[in-house]
């Protein structure tokens, strides 16, 4: 049996709800067959040998800087033992601003969502032949747009067009993507500021499904 490890915050009024999210993704996983454990807190990344249990990591803390062993651990765990990653929103690409390493690993960092939590704009598959992308079409969304800064070796699937008036123009910014980080397979998708994107986007749910899927090397 597939195991997964979740890790993830508490949830905070008017921002992301990490539980609520953490638990759907808990429920696509044990519908796939996977064993999941949850924790609240950083103690689960202090042992390397008990992450190494794991096929799978899933993360999210946003904005949390106050952690350095549990880091090292984690990203040693994916580089060097091939345990797979997965995360949304801000909870995996906004989690470690001041870490360039965890950057490295995760592919990308949040740099700003211009009209806050109200933005109707549409994620577009790219990669049609991915095995993840199979299936799915284009969908729309409210919420938060992402703006990102990317690595430029990530296996871009999905991307979000939204018109900067910074620079005037429009900009085309990957909305997901995965990448290997060594070993191990990283899948992110910057859908997910509240649970309930997931329940009017019913793409954006079997997208996450299935980019945990892969990066736990079981799709």
């Amino acid at each position: 049996m597939k195991r997964a490890l979740i890790s993830r915050d508490a949830p905070r009024p008017d921002f992301h709800d990490p539980v609520k999210t953490t638990d759907r993704f808990a429920r696509l996983l044990e519908k796939n067959g996977f064993e999941t454990v949850k924790f609240d807190t950083f103690d689960c990344f202090e042992d390397l040998e008990y992450i190494k249990q794991f096929d799978l990591v899933v993360y999210s803390w946003t904005m949390s800087d106050e952690w350095a062993k549990g880091i090292d651990n984690l990203r040693c765990a994916v580089r060097d033992f091939g345990v797979g990653l997965a995360g949304c929103h801000g909870g995996l690409c906004d989690s470690l601003r001041y870490n360039e390493q965890w950057q490295y690993m995760t592919g990308g960092q949040w740099v700003a969502h211009p009209g806050d939590d109200n933005v109707r704009y549409k994620v577009n598959v790219t990669d049609h032949h991915s095995e993840i992308t199979e299936g799915i079409k284009d969908f729309e969304v409210i919420s938060e747009q992402y703006y990102m800064h990317v690595d430029p070796g990530n296996d871009v699937l999905a991307t979000t067009t939204f018109y900067d008036n910074i620079c005037g123009k429009d900009v085309v910014v990957p909305a997901a993507w995965t990448k290997y980080y060594g070993k191990g397979r990283v899948f992110y998708l910057s859908v997910g500021h509240t649970d309930d994107v997931f329940d009017y986007a019913p793409d954006a749910e079997r997208f996450m499904e299935k980019g945990m899927l892969w990066a736990a090397r079981a799709l």
